[in-house]
């Protein structure tokens, strides 16, 4: 009962933490991510032996920055043209709902379709497109201080090693930290080089179906695509609903936005459920009721940013825990089949 009671109180100190720590925590938790990604690039730079031989490491460092850098820097600059023509166009937009509502009352003679035009005509699109525009300042504004924890922790990176010889004094006892961080690493690494594989496929595919049917800004819905394709289960739905109700506030016609949540879902649906299970197998070893809670819960915490990192965080949690004989039975409750490898 003691330990129970300390555990719960544990536990909402924890999340109250992370609640009221989100703009602390969330732009060093994504300096974490670009410094793996600066790692990852240095890795891939270092297999061409004239660059591993003649390059110092901070040359391809400032390199491998400079290209990441400029390539955020390019996609912020067409996230903001795109959502400035749509946010000029919002006006145009709002005409076409009572195009379509009438077209709905015709097609499927329904006596509600009062109710929700009454609803619709209530529904501000500046509103909802400046909030947007404001969610991309925020980001742009955080990008800074994401960069300044990445370039600090690229500085610490030299000395981390020695560091934890010297906390653990026991050779044995650092080895055995150091598998578990190689192991986080790995599967993080792995994680996320196949989703964003599997999601730039995605983003693609959705591309070109959205420029071939007509749709406006379809760079800006195949880059949001690609974002919500991180998200797991919900985040392909999202990704097939937002452009088509969008297509029917700028056509104002029924057809094209069945077409393309028809073309853009059968992407999602191919993609989604036979591409990346080959290619992701059961790598991840989760549940998918725990891949559903993990995403509730750090959902309700982080919002958007929590959907997209709660499979990693999961899977931290799985490796972390059956690494030790008394929380190992929680990794296998987390696990997909039981089974723990760690």
């Amino acid at each position: 009962m003691k330990n129970t009671a300390y555990f719960l109180v544990s536990a909402s100190i924890i999340i109250l933490a992370l609640i009221y720590g989100e703009s602390l925590l969330m732009p060093f938790i994504l300096g974490l991510l670009f410094w793996y990604l600066l790692r990852g690039f240095k890795q891939s730079l270092d297999k061409i032996p004239f660059v591993k031989k003649h390059f110092p490491s901070w040359l391809k460092t400032i390199f491998s920055s400079a290209i990441i850098f400029g390539l955020l820097v390019f996609l912020v600059d067409i996230l903001a043209v795109n959502i400035n023509a749509i946010a000029l166009s919002y006006e145009k937009y709002q005409v076409n709902v009572d195009k379509v509502v009438a077209s709905i009352n015709a097609t499927f003679n329904l006596n509600l379709v009062d109710t929700v035009q009454a609803q619709m005509g209530d529904l501000d699109f500046g509103v909802i497109l400046s909030n947007i525009l404001n969610s991309l300042s925020d980001l742009v504004s955080n990008t800074f201080m994401i960069i300044i924890y990445s370039l600090f922790i690229l500085l610490e990176e030299s000395n981390f090693q020695p560091k934890l010889k010297a906390i653990f004094g026991d050779n044995e006892q650092y080895e055995d930290f150091n598998s578990i961080l190689t192991k986080i690493e790995s599967s993080i690494g792995e994680y996320f080089r196949l989703k964003a594989l599997v999601s730039l496929i995605t983003g693609f595919l959705s591309y070109a179906a959205l420029l071939l049917i007509g749709v406006d800004s379809p760079e800006f819905w195949a880059f949001l695509i690609f974002i919500l394709n991180f998200i797991p289960t919900i985040g392909s739905l999202i990704g097939t609903v937002f452009p088509a109700i969008f297509c029917l506030l700028q056509f104002g016609e029924v057809w094209p936005c069945v077409l393309v949540l028809l073309i853009v879902g059968v992407i999602q649906l191919i993609v989604g459920n036979i591409l990346e299970p080959r290619l992701m197998g059961s790598s991840m070893n989760i549940s998918p009721l725990v891949t559903i809670l993990a995403l509730s819960l750090w959902g309700a915490i982080w919002g958007v940013m929590g959907m997209i990192l709660s499979v990693p965080i999961t899977v931290v949690m799985i490796i972390i825990c059956a690494h030790f004989e008394k929380t190992r039975p929680v990794a296998i409750l987390l696990s997909e089949k039981g089974k723990v490898k760690y």
